[in-house]
């Protein structure tokens, strides 16, 4: 009896040594085709070189949006009063997977990744995009999630998502849950608050909730530490910024992106890879701000993109008549108005307002690289001012959580760290991306110098003087006073020899 004991037990543990080699193998080779995978497609990725003209502007701009990085004001305080309505390709910046087809199409702003290029004329597109640091980025992610779910918190009737959806909406309008990753973020957002709210309810009277820390008060809203656990955080926000400039998210456009995504989500050894692709696609864009710069990033914009795309203008509008029709009516002055005005109004409809001006002045060509600085200054005046209101209202429904600098503050190191962490490929990325902007910094200062030496070779009053419209008039008319005393000479001369020849 005992021998057969002893001989099942030896039977039991050679059969679980002869198995384990078994998912070891399957393992070792799923590994191998994810990296055959993400190594072709990085090869060809990675096949061109950076462009010798990617500091020219091309026929069309593609604005690749990363949210969170202050994208729409640039959309909507330099990119609409540079172009007209007209030049915008239908649906940009508002959906995904538009198509960009348009005769005369010179803007495409939208929160697609790279992979849109593929529907693009690549050689006659310009990319251009902003950067934030990512832990900011994560943060700034969070917080809206929650500012805009917590709008629906005002709507007793709703208890889900499901029946938010069944909600009547207007069609024309573009709503937050229709841009991407907010189509993802928010609803999840939505149901937890819900579900906190419900809680609250069944518990009876509520107990004081002390607001020392907003990003982990759990009675009210998801905290900060399950938010970035998450598995819907792990596939849209971490490490967002190098996933869609790379051309990978969820929505892309690339046959082979969901297998490449699929294998750098699962073994981050292979994310390098994705990251030096990334790094590619930054060195052939014609500019990449600075969320952290903002100041330096706006009067570069303006400088290096607004100068020739109003270049440009100037360039078309004596062979290219620009319609009216198409332009902007409204008036910046008429969206400073009360606070309240913008109380449940569409937050695309209000930036659009705000975008618009009275006429399009780089149409007329009276628009310069120095007032288009003035009317981004005075734009993202009024927008900060309206969002801020906007905001505001919003986390009245989950009050006392209000999220600040000062609170941002006392959210604990490990935190910020597993931020870090988490966002590793994209803190790589935003380091390269501040060498690009500091390299673009010089470009600029060089051209500065050349234009410069350019003027001192020939000086401005010389050359304003001899070829302004009033010097050219005075010239000839000179020129014609010449020719006319030349005339009398000759003529009088000529009667002289005359007279003399009868005597």
């Amino acid at each position: 009896m005992r021998c057969m004991i002893l001989r099942l037990k030896f039977g039991l543990i050679l059969v679980l040594l002869l198995s384990v080699p078994v998912p070891i193998k399957a393992l070792a080779r799923n590994y191998m085709q994810c990296e055959h995978a993400v190594k072709k497609w990085a090869s060809s990725s990675l096949g061109s070189e950076v462009k010798d003209d990617k500091h020219a502007l091309k026929d069309l701009l593609f604005f690749l949006h990363i949210p969170r990085t202050g994208g729409r004001t640039y959309f909507y305080c330099f990119l609409k009063k540079l172009y007209s309505k007209s030049q915008e390709c239908p649906q940009s910046y508002d959906k995904l997977r538009l198509n960009p087809r348009k005769p005369h199409c010179r803007l495409l702003g939208t929160h697609d990744d790279y992979s849109m290029i593929s529907k693009l004329p690549n050689e006659k597109t310009s990319v251009v995009t902003i950067l934030r640091d990512p832990i900011d980025r994560v943060f700034s992610t969070y917080e809206f999630s929650v500012e805009v779910a917590a709008r629906f918190l005002i709507h007793p009737n709703l208890t889900s998502v499901a029946r938010m959806a069944q909600r009547p909406r207007n069609a024309s309008v573009v709503s937050t849950l229709d841009v991407w990753p907010w189509k993802y973020l928010v609803p999840w957002m939505i149901e937890d608050l819900f579900a906190r709210r419900d809680a609250r309810k069944l518990r009876g009277k509520q107990s004081h909730l002390e607001a020392n820390n907003p990003y982990d008060m759990k009675d009210m809203l998801m905290p900060l530490h399950e938010y970035i656990n998450d598995s819907i955080a792990r596939d849209i926000i971490h490490n967002g910024a190098t996933f869609q400039i790379a051309g990978l998210t969820n929505y892309s456009y690339f046959a082979e992106s969901h297998e490449v995504r699929h294998c750098v989500l699962r073994y981050q050894t292979l994310g390098g890879y994705v990251l030096e692709v990334a790094k590619r696609r930054l060195d052939n864009m014609l500019y990449v701000g600075l969320t952290e710069n903002h100041r330096e990033s706006a009067t570069m914009f303006a400088n290096v993109v607004g100068e020739q795309v109003i270049s440009k203008h100037a360039t078309s509008s004596s062979s290219t008549d620009v319609g009216t029709d198409d332009l902007e009516k409204s008036s910046l002055h008429t969206v400073v108005r009360s606070d309240a005005n913008y109380q449940g109004k569409n937050t695309h409809q209000m930036l659009k307002n705000i975008s618009s001006i009275d006429k399009d002045e780089a149409a007329h060509e009276n628009l310069t690289a120095g007032k288009l600085m003035e009317a981004y200054e005075s734009c993202i005046s009024t927008l900060r001012k309206a969002q801020s209101q906007r905001r505001t209202n919003s986390l009245k429904q989950i009050s006392p959580a209000n999220f600040t600098k000062d609170a941002r503050h006392r959210v604990p190191e490990a935190i910020i760290q597993e931020i870090a962490s988490l966002n590793s490929l994209d803190m790589e990325l935003y380091t390269y991306a501040k060498n690009i902007f500091k390299k673009q910094q010089e470009h600029a200062m060089q051209s500065v110098v050349y234009a410069e030496r350019l003027s001192s070779t020939l000086p401005n009053s010389t050359y304003s003087n001899s070829y302004s419209p009033q010097s050219w008039k005075f010239l000839s008319l000179a020129i014609t006073g010449l020719f006319l005393l030349l005339y009398i000479s000759v003529f009088f001369n000529a009667r002289r020899r005359q007279s003399k020849i009868k005597l």
